[in-house]
C-alpha cells in the first residue's frame, strides 16, 4: 500500500490505497517511518500519493484500536523532520488528520487546486501529534494553527498558499515534474553545502523577554 523508490538520488513514497482515501495503518506507517529513517544517503525526498486524496489519516477501525494515539505518527514526522536532504511533500489532494504532520515536518510542501486541509482531532476527542501544533504555528503563526486545530476549519489550497501553509499549487498532471524540478539544485549540489544550507534556515531559538538583549542606551 505504499510504493517505494530508492533508484536514483530522489527517493519516492508514494501513499497508493486510494480506495480506502489513502488512510494510514499502523503497518503502512511503520514502513514509512523507516524509509524515512534509511534516507539517510538520498539527496532529496519526495512524499506524494495516488488517487484523489493525499491522506485521510488514520485508518477509522485502526484508529478507534488506538492507533489515533500511536507515537508511531511522531517517529514517522521526526524522520522525515531529520532528513539531511530535502524533504518535499506532493500533495495530489485532500489531507486531513494525523497525516498532517507528514506535510508539516517537510521542508516543501506543494498541492493540487483541489486539496483541501484539516485536522478534525478535537471533535474527534484526541489531542493532535505533539509536535504538529508548533510545526504549523512556525508556517502559519498561532491564530490560524488554532483555526484549524479549534475551530475546526477546513483550507482550501488558495487559503494554505495565502496562509504559508504550503508552497505552490500545481496541476495534478504536473505536480511530481515540479518536485523533481524543486529538488534539481540540491541534488546537483555538494552534499556537505546542501546540508548546510538546509541547516542554516532552521528556525532560529525564540528568545525569552526575561533574558533578551540588554536595552540600548
Amino acid at each position: 500500500m505504499i510504493e517505494f523508490s530508492r533508484d536514483t538520488e530522489i527517493w519516492t513514497a508514494t501513499i497508493n490505497r486510494p480506495e480506502k482515501a489513502n488512510s494510514l495503518t499502523h503497518e503502512m506507517l511503520v514502513s514509512l517511518a523507516e524509509f524515512m529513517e534509511d534516507a539517510q544517503s538520498a539527496r532529496a525526498v519526495i512524499l506524494t500519493g495516488k488517487g484523489k486524496v493525499f491522506s485521510a489519516g488514520a485508518d477509522m477501525e485502526e484508529a478507534r484500536a488506538g492507533l489515533a494515539t500511536s507515537d508511531i505518527w511522531e517517529r514517522l514526522s521526526g524522520a522525515i523532520a531529520a532528513l539531511p536532504g530535502l524533504s518535499i511533500c506532493a500533495m495530489n489532494g485532500t489531507l486531513a488528520g494525523g497525516a498532517m504532520g507528514m506535510a508539516l515536518a517537510s521542508d516543501l510542501r506543494i498541492a493540487v487546486p483541489s486539496a483541501k486541509f484539516f485536522y478534525p482531532v478535537m471533535k474527534l476527542g484526541f489531542l493532535p501529534q505533539p509536535s504538529d501544533p508548533a510545526r504549523m504555528a512556525a508556517l502559519i503563526g498561532p491564530a490560524r494553527t488554532k483555526l484549524i486545530l479549534m475551530g475546526g476549519q477546513k483550507i482550501t489550497a488558495d487559503h494554505a498558499l495565502l496562509y504559508g501553509l504550503i508552497d505552490r499549487i500545481v496541476d495534478a498532471d504536473t505536480i511530481m515534474d515540479t518536485a523533481r524540478d524543486f529538488a534539481a539544485d540540491t541534488v546537483a549540489a555538494p552534499p556537505k553545502i546542501a546540508k548546510d544550507i538546509k541547516a542554516m534556515c532552521a528556525p532560529a531559538p525564540a528568545i525569552s523577554p526575561a533574558i533578551g538583549h540588554p536595552p540600548l542606551r
